[in-house]
């Protein structure tokens, strides 16, 4: 269930780590789903047998892009943000895969709201993202995710 906090509650929380997803499952049927979808189907995504034989990772990985998309709906699992009437996805400032994403893994993001500053009609969230891999040492992805709220 998600946490919820009103609009003017978020400024008071900058530079702390204000939610955790749900677990998302990035399966080979999901993976193969978004290479159809982008046109992007390249062998270490699509091949399991190739992947075997020649990949570093022994088995197929996530598109980085792929994982990327997951942001949205990890921060609706993590995160009810009332006294808005739209959020919009802004854009990224930095993205980095530090980790590859095995096929068949587990994946939830981390929230800590780096910044919250005012637009005209809203506010810009400034989240600093890092999606982690059930039993992983690294992050997979981590990313600045901007969201512009309108009141």
């Amino acid at each position: 269930m998600p946490r919820s906090l009103q609009l003017g509650e978020l400024a008071a929380l900058a530079g702390a780590e204000v939610a955790v997803s749900d677990w998302f499952d990035v399966g080979q049927g999901r993976i193969g789903a978004f290479a159809e979808a982008t046109d992007d189907r390249q062998w270490i995504h699509v091949d399991p047998e190739r992947c075997r034989r020649e990949s570093p990772f022994g088995g197929p990985v996530a598109h980085g892009f792929l994982t990327l998309s997951l942001l949205p709906a990890m921060l609706e699992s993590a995160l009810a943000i009332g006294g808005m009437r739209m959020g919009v996805n802004y854009g990224l400032n930095k993205v980095r895969f530090p980790a590859p994403l095995p096929s068949g893994s587990r994946v939830r993001a981390r929230w800590t709201l780096a910044a919250v500053d005012p637009v005209a009609g809203g506010l810009q969230l400034t989240w600093d993202a890092s999606i982690e891999r059930e039993g992983g040492d690294r992050p997979v992805c981590v990313a600045e995710f901007l969201i512009r709220c309108y009141v």
